[in-house]
């Protein structure tokens, strides 16, 4: 199974649609890593819409978007996100809306701690 990202860039009066892959577990089963490979996929599938020669194993950090989980008309929730660079939108997932708005939650502000989503503690943000 695919899962569907729609683009919009700043300046731009049309949406590009990419596709990812979604992993082995239905949404509603999702860990927060698979939230956190979600979110990094809209965020790159954006820098590929605006630099299709973007390297794809540039780092992505979780921060400097807002968010949302809404209700899809035909059923779902969807993810948008939007920032200085344009509006991302995945989905829709068979979740709950609540459900998933807290698992992103979870998901970003294990970041702002500097721990990654499944990992037991925090780590450093220092290279060595």
């Amino acid at each position: 199974m695919d899962i569907s990202i729609d683009v919009w860039l700043r300046g731009d009066n049309h949406a590009t649609t990419h596709a990812v892959p979604a992993g082995d577990r239905e949404p509603s089963a999702w860990t927060d890593a698979d939230v956190s490979l979600l979110l990094v996929a809209m965020l790159r599938a954006m820098k590929q819409a605006s630099d299709p020669g973007a390297n794809d194993d540039q780092p992505i950090a979780l921060r400097g978007f807002s968010w949302i989980v809404n209700p899809f008309e035909a059923g779902g929730v969807v993810v948008a996100i939007e920032m200085s660079l344009g509006a991302a939108v995945a989905g829709p997932f068979d979740v709950s809306e609540r459900d998933l708005s807290e698992k992103i939650q979870r998901v970003l502000d294990a970041k702002r701690k500097g721990a990654d989503p499944g990992e037991s503690g925090p780590r450093s943000e220092t290279i060595h």
